[in-house]
């Protein structure tokens, strides 16, 4: 691929996570966007349908997780890379819905900043910004 072909779609694809962003209020079932913008340390959880929340967080995590993976095969072309960034795609998947549901299922004001941040690896490419570096800095390495 070109070098600037590779730029165009690396761009295009971080345009769609944006895009995925701007229109989260539309596209997602998230009672908790509006609780966290809010003074949320000093009120009570809100009302939700938590196999709906639950169906709605894996779709925008699967939806996040599809545009990375074009992201990381666009620049760095390699398979491996891509099979390990589905590993840690998968397992952290597993382990952060998991701990989501124990915060959903038993709401404690003591632990809404701790289940803010597990919530946010969800939402957002959290895991794309770690994983770039990483695989760059083995790329130069080797």
């Amino acid at each position: 691929m070109h070098k600037w072909v590779k730029y165009i779609v690396v761009f295009g694809l971080i345009m769609l996570l944006a895009l995925i962003r701007y229109f989260e209020d539309f596209l997602f079932y998230d009672p908790y966007l509006q609780f966290f913008e809010n003074d949320y340390l000093y009120i009570d959880s809100p009302r939700r349908e938590t196999l709906k929340l639950t169906l709605f967080t894996t779709f925008r995590y699967v939806l996040n997780t599809v545009v990375s993976l074009g992201i990381l095969y666009a620049i760095f072309k390699d398979k491996s890379v891509i099979e390990f960034a589905i590993l840690i795609y998968v397992f952290a998947y597993v382990f952060l819905l998991a701990a989501f549901l124990y915060f959903v299922i038993n709401p404690n004001q003591e632990d809404y900043y701790l289940f803010f941040n597990i919530r946010r690896f969800l939402i957002q490419p959290l895991i794309l910004v770690v994983l770039l570096p990483a695989f760059y800095y083995n790329k130069i390495r080797r």
